[in-house]
């Protein structure tokens, strides 16, 4: 079941296509208002035309520019969000990249290691005092099954020693986990829950620099997969169903409660995890965040 979203905001990231875009199109229809992130290109001013045609809801939709691999872009973001909004009701942390060859960001990190992971952790924590400030409310990070079955390599996090396209995601999703779980201990008591999801097999365009021949073979299985509008589903129940509002550290699948990679709960991983997410980010969130007051 999910709430009528009137006077809420909702910010979701990579909107420009996939599951974002139909998460997008899902809370606008609820009445939220919309903070659609995507870069600055023609794709996103054009998903941007057509979500608020799809949700018929052309003044609630807000299209915000940012490129998630880059910590100046996604600082520059909060500030300009701040400044626009007095409140956020919830973050969404879609966004996530798949790439075949291993490529690094301006600052000098892995590219899916800084869209899957280090962005959801300087988003999650730049946005805080909004998020407790407009308690209560909701961080969902969409994550992948593709964290089942594999292990943290704290000494190839970055692809140092090898990189693979389908080792490197199914780690930073299992990292993406890793600091979901802690950031949901760390904000307890605060009214703000944090939890993450499998959003099925779904057709979209998360792979990058595949050469022809695999793009074209994954064109052909791309056929037997969900459509975004199906893996949206448990984005928008996290974000707006009244049964999930004081649920936090939970992994979700096809809107049910289901159980992700036991790593996945390891307190020291995580604390390890978070510590080198403050290391690469320069923002540290205390171990336990007070309630508010007043």
């Amino acid at each position: 079941m999910s709430a009528d979203m009137k006077r809420k905001v909702c910010i979701v990231t990579g909107t420009s296509s996939g599951i974002g875009y139909a998460t997008a199109i899902g809370l606008a229809k609820l009445n939220a208002t919309v903070v659609a992130v995507m870069r600055d290109s023609p794709k996103s001013a054009a998903a941007l035309n057509e979500i608020k045609s799809k949700s018929g809801m052309d003044d609630s939709i807000i299209w915000m520019k940012a490129d998630l691999s880059s910590q100046e872009s996604i600082r520059a973001f909060v500030n300009e969000y701040n400044q626009r909004f007095n409140r956020l009701d919830v973050l969404i942390n879609n966004a996530g990249v798949n790439n075949f060859k291993k490529t690094v960001t301006p600052e000098g990190i892995e590219t899916t290691f800084a869209v899957n992971v280090l962005a959801p952790f300087l988003l999650s924590n730049l946005l805080l005092d909004k998020l407790r400030s407009s308690s209560p409310s909701r961080i969902v990070n969409v994550s992948s099954e593709a964290a089942n079955g594999v292990k943290i390599d704290f000494e190839n996090l970055q692809g140092e020693k090898k990189y693979s396209m389908f080792g490197q995601y199914g780690q930073t999703k299992l990292a993406l986990n890793l600091i979901t779980v802690e950031l949901s201990r760390r904000l307890s008591g605060t009214g703000v829950t944090a939890n993450f999801l499998h959003p099925g097999v779904i057709r979209s365009n998360l792979a990058r620099g595949m050469n022809p021949l695999a793009n074209l073979l994954l064109s052909f299985v791309k056929l037997f997969f969900g459509s975004p509008e199906k893996g949206a589903r448990t984005s928008i129940h996290l974000a707006t169903s009244p049964d999930v509002e004081a649920v936090s550290g939970k992994y979700f699948s096809g809107q049910r409660e289901a159980r992700a990679n036991p790593l996945s709960y390891d307190e020291s991983l995580a604390s390890r995890m978070w510590k080198i997410c403050e290391d690469l980010t320069k923002e540290k969130l205390p171990p336990a965040v007070a309630a508010p007051t007043g």
